[in-house]
């Protein structure tokens, strides 16, 4: 700004200038604008837990001191406004602005990089106002003119051409909203409502806008009720078809239309609103008469105390389920407060049913479900004795929101730590093996097979489900959502419980770091990954993440065996910490059949084996006595494999590893049950994300092993070594010499972490002295491969730009300059001939040797430093191995 004003000549020097800034004159603020456009700035929201906490925007300037944000980019920073704060950032040098506007801008961030669909959906009150433009009574889709004009008693509908008509007849108030009109569309006659029309108009006028709709098909009308859900399913749809780009002015027309509805629609919350349901007293009538018989059944000594109690609390859990239902069906659908949870803008119908219908039952400070149920709801008032059972619940809910963050964020650290080192270092490691996944699940469509690359080609089954000739996908095909669909299409009937090879990190053999075509697409482009890509700190921050979302409730249902086992974020940490798990399941040492008795002290497993032990002898039976109340998960007479699980509970993920490579089958079992059971965890909480990211972590905790016999390498026995490591010793010997053999290993992420190459990086972690001591006596050495280690000592990191190839671009105009423009004339007679066409008479009295100039095209010496290059000034990009080692640096 300063200097700006120096340049207008509206000060004389910076000094004044500083005193004039300081001073607030009106021209200030002119100058700012002036420097401000074009110029990006960075916003960042405390806590940054992924990489959408930073982004980037083009300011402008408003008054009053607030900054004001798009609504749309809160959900990425999880910012609302009751006295949030930002900090603001200014990117100085043409590459940080370039980093800024390329990568960071939030228009450029609008998919989310966890699970790769858009993050930036409208929210609360745009839902609100969607659903309230788009509402209509009945499914207009499905019913007749014919039908509707009967019902109303009317001769027929109003029909309108265009949108102007119908927004015409809004304001003069003869159509309202939400009534049933019939209206062309592209040539077509459609029953839908005003609020559809106005809707559906502006979106395909800003689908004309970003992307020329022809290419890509016309927008189809969407006739139906927008809800919260359906609102982010049409804007996945438009990302699939138009790419991440395109769409953003389609989320502004969604977000102007719907504020103005929202406003409009005046929808706001009422005492009146909460109606309790007139059945209520009926329905827990009926309850209390069950309660009671259970209680009899258990005084004549029919049931024990814990089946009592079992039942008690099943009873009551479906009272309160059955009030909740008479309180839904009793609400109108115009009802305010019903519209807010039904949109999905706010609120659920768990928290009406608290206000309205019962609040239910509540747990004691020890977890245990307490047997009385609350039965009065917020709106009749509850009395002492159920207002103290309920301040339980509220004060563990603040104690578990606070040990919870802390307990989040600590998994997250250790989450970076362990994978902070894993780039994207090559194109394509070359591995051949990978792993089958199914290509639907409960849900439908199993969303972690898309962003994959194909490790086999798929060919359409012919009869007995056995593949035919015609080809589904390709070997090395990238697997969207519409070539899911289209294999799911060619499986035909075989489709349920098939599975599709394809390439995963799990089997990356590339030695630092994965390769592009193992990792597959990067979710937050939508495209495939560049070398350089840092997807380990992108892991670790999809799953920390929303660690905050997680439960820490263990809820006691009063010794029902297997419901103490650890669930939300202690079950992940548990899982990733490689423990053993509580309530772990027994698991089958060797491989045969099943024999199952009853004993007093619980079932008895007995495993009768198929398989001869060295000396051709039958091996010997194995039985396993097993608790009381555990629920089996085999029955007599089954074939067991090693490492199958008898009973129902979490099975020891070191254990299972141990019995299945035992058995020759690898350790793919255990990393895919591993990253199966913390998707548990975050499906149960409704949080989405892609397989891959906690499979790279899973990576990391199986990627030492441990040398049993060194063999004729240079490794030694009972040292944990890269998995990588040891087979490419294996492999240099394999003609000649003794191999090594190693044992597969599981570590938790803190051991993975401390394990790593890297002292410099296991030292800013934990245990520092301990680490720093046995580095220096073994004399290591830190190549300096990952992020942290860089970071300590100053130097750029190796990831994205920070890349060497970088570093040497030459920045020069977009288009090739033509290379004749800077020949210089090779004879005296050339020149004379150019210095007439400018008309510099004849070229007499020049001293072409004072000029620099000799015959021969080249300046001898160049005084000024501006000697113009002889080849095009494109940006060249210098290709070029990236690895730190070739540096000088240790």
């Amino acid at each position: 700004i300063m200097s700006r004003l120096v340049e207008r000549k509206a000060v004389q020097n910076i000094k004044a200038a500083k005193k004039y800034v300081e001073s607030m004159t009106p021209e200030v603020w002119d100058v700012l604008e002036e420097v401000i456009a074009e110029h990006p700035v960075l916003l960042n929201r405390a806590p940054t837990l992924h990489r959408l906490g930073i982004q980037a925007f083009e300011p402008v300037l408003v008054e009053g001191k607030a900054i004001q944000v798009h609504p749309l980019v809160c959900h990425a920073f999880n910012a609302d406004f009751d006295r949030d704060q930002m900090a603001v950032h200014l990117p100085l040098s043409a590459e940080a602005q370039a980093e800024a506007r390329i990568l960071m801008l939030s228009s450029n961030n609008i998919l989310s990089p966890a699970h790769g669909r858009p993050l930036t959906t409208p929210t609360q009150d745009m839902v609100l106002g969607a659903y309230y433009l788009t509402y209509s009574g009945r499914d207009l889709s499905a019913t007749t003119v014919e039908e509707l004009a009967k019902e109303q008693k009317v001769k027929g509908i109003k029909r309108f051409q265009t949108e102007e008509e119908v927004e015409f007849h809004l304001e003069s108030k003869e159509v309202g909203l939400q009534d049933p009109i019939e209206y062309r569309w592209h040539g077509e006659l459609i029953l839908t409502t005003p609020g559809r029309v106005i809707f559906n108009t502006e979106i395909e006028r800003s689908l004309q806008e970003a992307v020329v709709i022809g290419e890509a098909g016309v927008h189809t009308f969407i006739n139906r009720t927008l809800s919260k859900r359906e609102i982010d399913l049409f804007i996945a749809e438009l990302v699939d078809r138009y790419g991440a780009h395109a769409i953003a002015t389609v989320l502004d027309t969604i977000k102007s239309l719907a504020f103005t509805y929202a406003t409009q629609a005046g929808i706001t919350v009422s005492k009146n609103d909460i109606v309790i349901p007139p059945n209520k007293e009926e329905i827990l009538v009926g309850y209390e008469e069950r309660v009671k018989a259970k209680e009899l059944e258990y005084s004549r000594g029919l049931i024990t105390e814990d089946e009592r109690h079992e039942a008690i609390v099943g009873i009551w859990t479906q009272a309160t389920d059955e009030v909740a239902e008479a309180m839904q069906d009793n609400l109108n659908e115009l009802n305010s407060i019903y519209m807010m949870a039904n949109s999905g803008a706010r609120g659920s119908f768990k928290q009406i049913r608290q206000l309205a219908g019962m609040r239910g039952l509540m747990a004691n400070p020890k977890g245990e479900i307490i047997e009385r149920p609350i039965k009065a709801n917020f709106m009749e008032g509850l009395s002492v004795l159920e207002y103290f059972i309920s301040t339980h619940g509220a004060r563990k809910g603040l104690a578990d929101t606070a040990l919870r963050t802390a307990d989040s964020g600590y998994l997250t650290r250790r989450l970076v730590d362990v994978s902070q080192d894993v780039i994207v270092r090559e194109a394509d490691c070359g591995a051949e093996e990978c792993v089958h996944l199914p290509v639907s699940g409960p849900d439908g469509l199993n969303k972690s097979v898309v962003g994959r690359i194909m490790a086999e080609t798929v060919y359409k089954p012919v009869k007995d489900g056995k593949p035919g000739k015609t080809v589904l996908i390709e070997k090395g095909t990238d697997l969207t959502m519409p070539r899911l669909r289209e294999i799911i299409a060619g499986l035909e009937e075989y489709a349920d419980g098939a599975t599709l090879p394809v390439r995963s990190v799990l089997k990356c053999r590339a030695e630092t770091g994965v390769c592009q075509a193992c990792y597959g697409t990067f979710l937050a482009t939508g495209e495939g990954t560049e070398i350089g890509d840092a997807v380990g700190i992108i892991a670790a921050q999809s799953i920390g993440e929303p660690g905050t979302q997680l439960t820490m409730r263990t809820f006691h249902t009063g010794g029902v065996a297997g419901a103490d086992i650890t669930h939300g974020l202690p079950r992940v940490v548990e899982i990733f910490e490689a423990r053993n798990p509580k309530g772990a399941a027994t698991l089958a040492e060797i491989g045969g059949r099943i024999e199952i008795e009853d004993s007093d002290r619980g079932p008895k497993v007995t495993v009768l084996p198929d398989a001869l032990d060295d000396s051709g002898e039958p091996l010997p039976e194995k039985e396993y006595q097993l608790p009381r109340r555990a629920r089996l998960l085999v029955t007599r007479g089954e074939i067991v494999e090693p490492g199958d699980a008898f009973n129902e509970g979490s099975r020891s993920p070191a254990e299972l590893l141990e019995l299945r490579t035992r058995a020759g089958k690898g350790s793919t079992e255990t990393e895919l049950y591993l990253v199966g059971e913390v998707q548990k965890v975050y499906k149960s909480q409704g949080v989405d994300i892609h397989d891959k990211h906690i499979e790279l972590i899973v990576r990391q905790m199986l990627k030492k092993v441990r040398v049993i016999e060194a063999g004729d390498t240079s490794l030694l026995p009972g040292e944990l070594a890269d998995k990588t490591k040891v087979e490419r010793e294996n492999g240099k010997l394999k003609k000649k010499g003794e191999q090594a053999t190693f044992e597969p290993l599981i570590l938790g992420i803190t051991k993975a972490s401390l394990a790593t190459e890297s002292f410099l990086s296991a030292a800013s972690f934990q245990e520092t002295t301990k680490v720093l001591t046995d580095a220096a006596i073994e004399g290591k050495v830190d190549h300096l491969l990952g992020l942290k280690e860089n970071v300590i000592i100053g130097k750029l990191i190796p990831a994205a730009t920070g890349l060497k190839r970088y570093r040497q671009i030459d920045i020069g105009p977009s288009d090739s300059v033509p290379a004749h423009l800077y020949a210089r004339p090779d004879t005296e007679a050339e020149l004379l001939a150019a210095l007439e066409e400018i008309g510099s008479g004849d070229g007499e009295g020049i001293d072409l040797e004072a000029l620099g100039l000799t015959f021969g095209g080249e300046p001898q010496h160049d005084a000024n430093g501006d000697g113009m290059p002889t080849d095009s000034v494109e940006a060249a990009e210098i290709p070029e191995i990236d690895s730190p080692l070739d540096e000088g640096s240790s």
